[in-house]
């Protein structure tokens, strides 16, 4: 199985994927635990490039998108595929959820561009997403405490505003394969919440 996990900074996202590998590994499960972007050599040199904040020209928008798809091109063919195809169950941090919330509904790129680049460079979509649903001002109250905040988490709340608008409409379009949790409450409850749903 493909398990995606998605929301906006601050969340908890991290703490919940933990919990759920280390509740499949205790079923004797084949686990991947993988992250967007990121999760090869090559990809995590292309996400320092998008998180870093002393660029000294601004990244274009489109270019922002260019290069989460040249990061989610390699992560499928090095990791992500040949894990499914070794019959483990792949738990990844963000996938192309996370490439409509934040670029489109977040930057204002047109949804025709995400659909042309999925249907040409993605080749597995996750069977199940859980989107960490919580107010923005929580999130990046949470994501303040953890020290230096990344380029994007450097944005307005206006902005993330925007990105979790993003998440509830796809969230309304593909209610059978996205599960809305509510981040507002504990890790322990978020992940009974999660496992009800994986059960």
């Amino acid at each position: 199985m493909f398990i995606s996990f998605e929301g906006t900074e601050g969340v908890g996202k991290t703490t919940l994927i933990r919990k759920v590998y280390e509740h499949l590994l205790a079923q004797g499960q084949q686990v991947q635990l993988t992250r967007e972007p990121g999760g090869t050599p090559m990809a995590e040199q292309i996400r320092a490039l998008l998180l870093a904040v002393n660029h000294e020209e601004n990244m274009a928008d489109d270019t922002e998108l260019l290069l989460m798809y040249a990061a989610r091109a390699q992560h499928l063919q090095q990791v992500i595929v040949p894990a499914l195809a070794a019959g483990k169950t792949v738990l990844c941090d963000r996938f192309t959820d996370a490439s409509f919330a934040y670029q489109c509904a977040g930057r204002g790129l047109s949804a025709e561009k995400l659909q042309l680049l999925n249907a040409n460079f993605v080749s597995h979509m996750p069977q199940i997403t859980f989107w960490l649903d919580a107010p923005t001002e929580l999130g990046m109250s949470r994501a303040r405490e953890r020290g230096a905040l990344d380029r994007f988490e450097q944005e307005k709340a206006v902005f993330f505003e925007k990105v979790r608008a993003g998440y509830q409409t796809l969230w309304q379009q593909e209610g059978a394969r996205i599960k809305r949790l509510d981040a507002c409450q504990s890790p322990d409850q978020v992940f009974e919440q999660a496992l009800s749903y994986l059960k």
